[in-house]
Order: C-alpha cells, then sequence, then structure tokens
C-alpha cells in the first residue's frame, strides 16, 4: 500500500475558494459531505465563508480554523480512499488537529467541535489580553531570545521557529513593538507585525488553554495508525492521551517546527505532501532541510498526480 508523510498547514495558508474543486468534483461526493456536515455541527453557513468569503470574515480566527481542519481534513480522507496511508503525520499549529485526523487520532465531528472551540477560546483570549505577533527574518533563534531578553514594556517570546533564520515572536503589542526596534537595531533583517487577532503561542493564550483543556474532556483519541510529529515535542508521538494533553500546551508553547522537520527527514518517508491550501510548509521545509522535496496536494489534480506516482 502507498505511503506518505502528511504535513498540515495552519492559519495564514487560507483563501477564499480553498477545497472547491474537491466539493464540486462529482468523483469525489464525500468531500462535498464533510463541508455539509460541519454546517450541522456548527449551526451556520462555514462553507459559504469558505467559499464566497469575503476574505475578511474568512480570517476571523473563529471560521479560519474549522474552515482549515475542513478542507483537510476532506482531502485526507480522499488520500485515504485512494488508497494512501500516512506514514507519518504533522501539522503547523492549527494543522495538527489535520495531522490527528489523518492518523486516526481524532475523528471529524470531534475535531470540528475542538477546532471551533479553540478558535472561539483563542479571539476571547485576544480580547481580554491584547497582543501581537510579528515575523523577525535573517537572524537565528539563540539570538532572537537574546534581543528580546532585553525588552522593559512587558511579555513577550519567542513563539514559532519556523525556518532557521524565521521564527515569529508573540507577547504584549507593546512588548512585540519594542522587541521589533531591537531586533533590527541588532541585525535582524526585518521585523514584520503579523495580522493576527492576538498573542498565539505565548503565556497570554493561557485562558484560551483552560477553555480547551475543558472542551478536551469529553472527546475520546484513538491510538493512531501512524506517529504524529508534534509541536510541543518536535518527536513523533503515539500514545492518545499525550497527543490530547498537548493540543492544550499548543497554545502557550512555541511551535518548534525546524526540529519537527528535522525529526521527519529523519524517517526518511517514500514523499511527503502538504495536504492543504496555500504553499507556506513547502516553502519552510526547503529552507528546514533543503533536500526535502514536499508536494502540493491542494487540487483534485494534484492529489491524483500523487496517488498516481505513488503507485507508480
Amino acid at each position: 500500500m502507498p505511503t506518505i508523510a502528511m504535513l498540515f498547514p495552519g492559519q495564514g495558508s487560507h483563501s477564499v475558494g480553498m477545497g472547491k474543486d474537491f466539493y464540486d468534483s462529482g468523483d469525489n461526493p464525500s468531500c462535498r459531505k464533510f463541508f455539509e456536515d460541519a454546517d450541522k455541527i456548527l449551526g451556520r453557513d462555514l462553507s459559504r465563508i469558505v467559499f464566497d468569503g469575503p476574505i475578511e470574515e474568512l480570517t476571523e480566527t473563529r471560521n479560519t480554523q474549522p474552515a482549515l481542519f475542513v478542507v483537510e481534513a476532506a482531502i485526507a480522507d480522499l488520500l485515504l480512499k485512494s488508497g494512501v496511508t500516512p506514514v507519518c503525520a504533522a501539522g503547523h499549529s492549527l494543522g495538527e488537529y489535520g495531522a490527528l485526523y489523518a492518523a486516526g487520532a481524532l475523528s471529524f465531528e470531534d475535531g470540528v467541535r475542538l477546532v471551533a472551540a479553540r478558535g472561539e477560546a483563542m479571539a476571547e483570549a485576544g480580547r481580554a489580553n491584547p497582543g501581537a505577533m510579528a515575523a523577525v527574518l535573517g537572524m537565528v533563534r539563540d539570538r532572537i531570545i537574546d534581543v528580546i531578553g532585553q525588552v522593559k514594556s512587558g511579555v513577550v517570546v519567542a513563539a514559532n521557529e519556523n525556518a532557521p533564520e524565521q521564527t515569529v515572536i508573540s507577547g504584549e503589542a507593546a512588548a512585540v513593538s519594542e522587541a521589533c526596534e531591537l531586533l533590527k537595531a541588532a541585525g535582524a533583517k526585518r521585523a514584520m507585525p503579523l495580522p493576527v487577532s492576538g498573542a498565539f503561542h505565548s503565556p497570554l493564550m493561557l485562558p484560551a488553554a483552560d477553555k480547551l483543556s475543558e472542551a478536551l474532556k469529553s472527546v475520546k483519541f484513538s491510538a493512531p495508525r501512524c506517529p504524529v510529529i508534534a509541536n510541543v515535542t518536535a518527536k513523533p508521538e503515539t500514545d492518545p492521551a499525550l497527543l490530547k494533553d498537548l493540543l492544550i500546551k499548543q497554545l502557550v508553547s512555541p511551535v518548534r517546527w525546524v526540529e519537527s522537520m528535522n525529526t521527519l527527514a529523519a524517517l526518511s518517508p517514500p514523499a511527503c505532501a502538504e495536504v492543504g491550501p496555500g504553499a507556506v510548509l513547502r516553502g519552510l521545509a526547503k529552507k528546514c532541510v533543503p533536500e526535502m522535496n514536499i508536494l502540493a496536494c491542494d487540487s483534485v489534480n494534484n492529489l491524483y498526480f500523487i496517488v498516481e506516482q505513488l503507485k507508480g
């Protein structure tokens, strides 16, 4: 049976119309059902927002998170039904839920409910504890940590190590602004504010982590069919209880993507695919492990190409 490593993108990869060709394809009626079921579970027309926008509405955290999960789960399901199984899976932040679905650890219905609760909790935490995030380019993580340690105006942390010289910082707005100035003065090529509604993956998300913990109490996780490389540990995990617990820690912990890609490379999967919209993870993978080749799986044609290549 053909196998592949499946990578799932997070917020920032979304776009209006994502997944529409899967939804419209007469060959794949099950994909349409994913969107219809999500609308019923959430009690609102998420599909309209995904396919018609406007982008401002889709970009709201409460919409982006379930929208991306539904698209990614639908594509992963089609890969599975085409006879392609994951030898391992990983997802960037929100994308970890897509990875857990593909691995069989999390059901679709539970996944939709969880990401919706996660999105609402993160948005609420962002309103209660206003924060900011910024992407820092051209400086290694250890140096960034040294520099932001000089910030006097509040809490700021190195949140996501996306590539060797691309790290996202997160924290209180004034502290992030001060950190950006210090980082540029210290030699960073760029320190750019990101259009987000909160300080994700920082201590400011503790209230959201508490609410997600409550939502997770009623959710059953199954033993995965393959390891999931978790954001928090950057290791291939298979214990259902640990995978569940790591989702709570993920909200206040950095995304260790560079280490995750090194872990993935060490597993030597036969092929890798970015399952979902955009090309963010393909770009980051090349920066982390230059020899790594990640296939696009964001359209029906790309999916069929992958299936044909793997079945040879």
